[in-house]
């Protein structure tokens, strides 16, 4: 593309985003076609989240819908929340009762959690979702701007700020600043009947409201061609008024500062600035206020002014909790003053962030019970409480975002896509002290390692079932499930009863991503300096440095960093149980059994149990083939020896097995499978735990059986020509293939296990 290109394709973008302003009754119309574009505050932010859609997560090991608005589409997911999505849908639901006016009117939505659990995502998020969809069409956000110029060509006119008298017609058009809802022009009675029929045409159990009367400045504008028509007898008044010569309807783009307004903690000033702006006084003296302040003559430049329309955001709340109380009518009441003679309606929706600081300030004088002075406003928050991440594969996404470029956000059709995400390795380019860039490697399982035990110390032990630890929580938590060697639990079959606090406290994101950043910063691989590459991180590399930072971190309390130290072990054994599969599946891949042998045995061992007829490929009924079934389970499962069969048939140990584990899951993944006629098509072997086992894992049995010659020992130099030496360089092949592993991550994780594995070698 050249330039020319470019700035054609953005002309396009802009004439797609804006339209030419329209007269009153244009807009009138306009709304009876697509009513959204009316909406009210609530409403309109209610609408945004929805238009997005939604999608099925997995998260503490239950199926959630979540709303995609909150993982932040339009922006490629830089500023996705993670996780949290019963928390997100509570604020729907808070969301939708505000917008139908059903209870909760009054109410300040309040976000609360720790540091590093998205709050800041969650301001980020919806004001990009906000301006994106204010570019919609069905999204549309119209106000008014004014020009009463035309009334009287002597006249000095109306101004906003510094505007120039002397300028030509064109630029004598005003916009109101806190961008009022065009259906305020109308009077109110007027308004309502209006209201009542657009809300009779919606198929919408939200209907809209337009309370707001005209902000003061377009008040101002009002009043002044009222007045100066009146005095000519103008018979249609309204008409005059609101003639185009005089008023437009203009959209703008939801922004911060124009219909989000968005307080921040460094914010200063008084209440009443922080709340609505400031009088210019120079103004004051340029203007004619009749008498009295003109509102021409305010800066409009406060929070629920930049927020009129759409959203109002207090971030950092604790910083201005001052400010808290003088919000408290402006829910039910829907107005602030500018001054004692001067009031604005206002329809904004009120949410505030804060650490859990502000709860603090909030119950200070709780012991005094019913004569606490803040109880009006503890009354009117409506709480909903961020917690940290208990999911491992949205900790292992939030962490890689924390370390790399990455934005997207993680879907998948299965939980197998997951897995692989989880314990993808990751690299990272980062420059020396000599200007120099140097790549650096955090192996497979590297940053599974961290966000695995960063969810286990967020993990509550008081409701932990018999038999299972933490690091059993919080697979369950993200896969929905525990898988145990050939049988699979569900979570509903664990005892998760009564209350947790999971997510409340823990090792934050900012902890971790410290961390493994001064780990990327070592000169060479520690471990083995020979080695190809620099500095390969290491599953074990990352879990000491997060273990032994815990004691100069002055985020961690005493008994925070007791607590932490006493949970990593179970994370290590998981990670090394990790590592070992992974070099035992590579040493075994040549050696596994093809999906037709296993397909072979389940047909034979389901005709053997159901007497189902068995035909083979040229239509022919056969008898099922005891010998077949018998040698695949000796040599394949590794479960049974001679001893169990007389001759080629089965005893009761190998009878069960076949009707348990084979048959009744098969019987039941179809079940699970079955199309709305109860039909099942291609069912899918390999899905079955104890044949998913078959084809994909195997052990140090398996290994020893099929390499008779193997020697764990001598894995880190193996004598040439040894049987040790050609299955190392085929593991090393293989690791690097189709396991992700570079030649020096699958070096260093090979000799990692097979040192362990030597201890206990026969």
């Amino acid at each position: 593309m050249t330039g020319d290109d470019y700035v054609t394709e953005a002309d396009r973008t802009l004439e797609e985003t804006y339209e030419e302003p329209m007269d009153l009754a244009t807009y009138v119309d306009r709304i009876f076609e697509n009513p959204t574009i009316a909406s009210h505050a609530s409403k309109y932010l209610l609408e945004a989240i929805e238009a997005a859609g939604t999608r099925t997560v997995v998260e503490e090991g239950e199926e959630k819908e979540r709303y995609r608005f909150f993982d932040d589409p339009h922006n490629d997911g830089e500023h996705a929340i993670l996780g949290n999505t019963e928390v997100l849908n509570g604020f729907v639901d808070d969301l939708r009762s505000i917008a139908a006016g059903r209870a909760k009117d009054e109410k300040i939505i309040w976000f609360e959690g720790p540091t590093a659990t998205g709050k800041s995502e969650l301001k980020r998020c919806l004001v990009n979702g906000l301006r994106e969809y204010s570019k919609t069409p069905e999204g549309r956000r119209y106000t008014v701007e004014w020009n009463v110029t035309t009334a009287e060509a002597d006249d000095r006119g109306l101004s906003y700020g510094t505007g120039d008298p002397t300028a030509t017609d064109d630029q004598h058009w005003y916009e109101s600043p806190v961008q009022t809802h065009p259906l305020s022009v109308f009077p109110q009675d007027v308004r309502e009947r209006l209201l009542e029929d657009l809300n009779a045409e919606l198929d919408d159990h939200v209907p809209v409201q337009v309370d707001a009367e005209l902000d003061p400045f377009s008040r101002e504008a009002y009043d002044f061609l009222e007045e100066r028509y009146r005095r000519e007898g103008e018979e249609e008044l309204f008409s005059a008024i609101t003639d185009d010569a005089h008023l437009r309807v203009k959209n703008y783009v939801v922004d911060v500062g124009q219909g989000v307004g968005v307080l921040h903690s460094e914010d200063e000033g008084r209440p009443k600035e922080r709340l609505v702006g400031s009088w210019m006084h120079g103004m004051l003296q340029e203007l004619d206020s009749r008498g009295r302040k003109n509102p021409q003559a305010f800066s409009y430049d406060g929070v629920l002014s930049q927020g009129n329309g759409v959203l109002t955001i207090v971030e950092d709340a604790a910083q201005h909790a001052d400010l808290l109380q003088k919000l408290l009518n402006v829910p039910d009441e829907q107005s602030v003053k500018l001054d004692k003679g001067i009031g604005m309606d206002v329809d904004s929706q009120l949410l505030i962030i804060s650490n859990p600081d502000l709860e603090a300030q909030l119950n200070q004088h709780s012991d005094r019970n019913g004569m606490d002075p803040l109880k009006a406003l503890k009354r009117r928050l409506d709480k909903h409480q961020f917690g940290y991440l208990t999911n491992l594969s949205l900790e292992c996404e939030l962490i890689r975002r924390e370390l790399t470029n990455e934005t997207s956000v993680w879907e998948a059709e299965s939980y197998d896509e997951l897995e692989e995400r989880i314990r993808e390795p990751v690299s990272v380019t980062i420059r020396d002290q000599d200007g120099e860039t140097h790549a650096r490697e955090f192996a497979p399982h590297a940053i599974e390692a961290a966000a695995l035990y960063a969810v286990v110390t967020r993990l509550d032990e008081e409701n932990l079932p018999n038999g299972l630890d933490l690091v059993d929580k919080a697979l369950i938590y993200d896969q929905g499930y525990l898988q145990e060697g050939d049988s699979r639990r569900e979570k509903d079959d664990f005892d998760f009863d009564g209350e947790a606090h999971d997510g409340e406290h823990g090792i934050p994101v900012t902890y971790t991503r410290d961390t493994l950043a001064e780990l990327l910063q070592a000169e060479r691989d520690r471990h083995h300096p020979d080695l190809p590459v620099e500095n390969v991180v290491m599953p074990r590399d990352v879990l000491n440095a997060m273990a032994e930072g815990l004691a100069d971190a002055p985020v961690f309390s005493t008994g925070e960093r007791s607590e932490f130290e006493n949970r990593i072990v179970p994370v290590k054994n998981y990670l090394f149980d990790q590592q070992e599969s992974d070099v035992i599946e590579a040493i075994m891949h040549d050696k596994r059994v093809d999906e037709e042998t296993v397909a072979e045995y389940v047909e034979h061992v389901y005709a053997w149990e159901t007497e189902e007829p068995l035909y083979n490929d040229r239509g022919e009924r056969v008898e099922p083939d005891p010998l077949k079934m018998k040698l695949f389970e000796i040599e394949h499962l590794g479960r049974f020896s001679e001893g169990e069969y007389e001759g080629n048939l089965p005893r009761e140990s190998v009878r069960n097995f076949r009707r348990e584990k084979v048959i009744t899951s098969l019987n039941r993944h179809a079940w699970e499978h079955r199309n709305e006629d109860f039909s099942v098509e291609d069912v899918d072997l390999t899905a079955i735990p104890v044949i998913k086992t078959v084809l994909e894992s195997h052990d140090w049995e398996d290994v020893q059986r099929t390499f008779e010659d193997f020697d764990p020992r001598q894995w880190d130099d193996p004598p040439s020509g040894t049987q040790t030496a050609s299955v190392k360089e085929r593991t090393i092949e293989t690791m690097v293939d189709l396991f992700d592993y570079s030649e020096a991550s699958a070096e260093l994780t090979s000799r990692h296990v097979m040192g362990q594995v030597s201890y206990r070698w026969d």
